[in-house]
C-alpha cells in the first residue's frame, strides 16, 4: 500500500484529498499545524496524524524522522494569505505567505527527499490569481506564480521523484462561506468568466491531484483547474 502525506490535510481541500486517498486505498498521514484537528480527521477516516507546520522547520524534520521507513507521495496545500495593496504590506505576513507556498515546500523536499521512494511524487498548490494580476492580490499572485517555478526546479533536483503543481480557480471549497449571501454572486460571476460556464467544485481539484499521483510520465508541470479562466479577458 502506498503512503501519502497530506500537509494541510485537516481542513478544506487538504481534508478532501485525505478522504479520497483513504477511499482509493492509500495509507494516509494527515499533516497539520493543529495536531488535534489532524487527529480528529485521521480517526474519522482511518488515517494517522502528524504535526507539520510549514512555518516551523523543526516540525518538518521531526515528521520526516517519524516517517523514515518510507513515503510515496506528499501533497502540500498550505497557505497564509496576505491580501493587501503594496503600500500596506507587513513584512512578517509577507514572509509567512512565501513560507507557506514556496519556502515551506522546498524545506519539505529537503527533509523528505531521503525517505521519498524513487517512484513517488510531490504535488504543490498554486492558484489562478498567479496568472491574473489585480489590485489587492499582489502577495497571493506572486506566491502562487512562484509555485510553478518551484515545481519545475524541484522536479529537476529530486528526479526521478516527480514534482508537479495544481492551480485551482474559484472553487466552492467552503472558503467562500464566510461571504454569506454574497457567495452565490461571487460563484456566478466566476462561472461567467470561464469557458465551461461553471465554477469549480472540490472534486475537480481532488480528481486532478489523484491523477497526478499516478501520472508516472508527468513531472515539472502545473495543471490549471479553472475552466479556461486565465484565457478570458478580465
Amino acid at each position: 500500500m502506498e503512503r501519502i502525506l497530506v500537509i494541510g490535510g485537516a481542513r478544506a481541500l487538504g481534508a478532501a484529498v485525505a478522504r479520497r486517498a483513504v477511499k482509493d486505498g492509500y495509507d494516509v498521514v494527515v499533516g497539520a499545524r493543529d495536531l488535534a484537528a489532524a487527529e480528529v480527521l485521521a480517526s474519522e477516516i482511518g488515517a494517522t496524524a502528524v504535526r507539520v507546520d510549514l512555518q516551523d522547520e523543526s516540525t518538518l524534520a521531526a515528521a520526516a524522522q517519524l516517517l523514515k521507513d518510507g513515503i510515496d507521495h506528499i501533497v502540500t496545500t498550505g497557505s497564509a494569505p496576505h491580501d493587501v495593496r503594496a503600500t500596506e504590506l507587513d513584512r512578517d505576513k509577507l514572509l509567512a505567505a512565501f513560507t507557506a507556498k514556496v519556502i515551506g515546500p522546498m524545506l519539505v523536499a529537503k527533509h523528505f527527499a531521503p525517505v521519498l521512494r524513487p517512484t513517488g511524487s510531490m504535488v504543490l498548490f498554486s492558484g489562478v490569481v498567479g496568472w491574473r494580476p489585480g489590485r489587492g492580490s499582489l502577495v497571493k499572485g506572486v506566491t502562487n506564480g512562484a509555485v510553478e517555478y518551484a515545481a519545475r526546479h524541484l522536479a529537476a533536483d529530486l528526479a526521478p521523484v516527480r514534482v508537479n503543481a495544481v492551480s485551482p480557480g474559484v472553487v466552492d471549497s467552503g472558503a467562500w462561506d464566510r461571504l454569506g449571501d454574497k457567495k452565490t454572486a461571487l460563484l456566478s460571476k466566476s462561472a461567467e468568466g470561464t469557458f465551461v460556464g461553471r465554477h469549480g467544485e472540490v472534486d475537480d481539484v481532488v480528481d486532478t491531484v489523484m491523477w497526478l499521483l499516478r501520472a508516472g510520465f508527468v513531472s515539472g508541470e502545473t495543471i490549471h483547474i479553472e475552466g479556461g479562466a486565465r484565457h478570458r479577458s478580465a
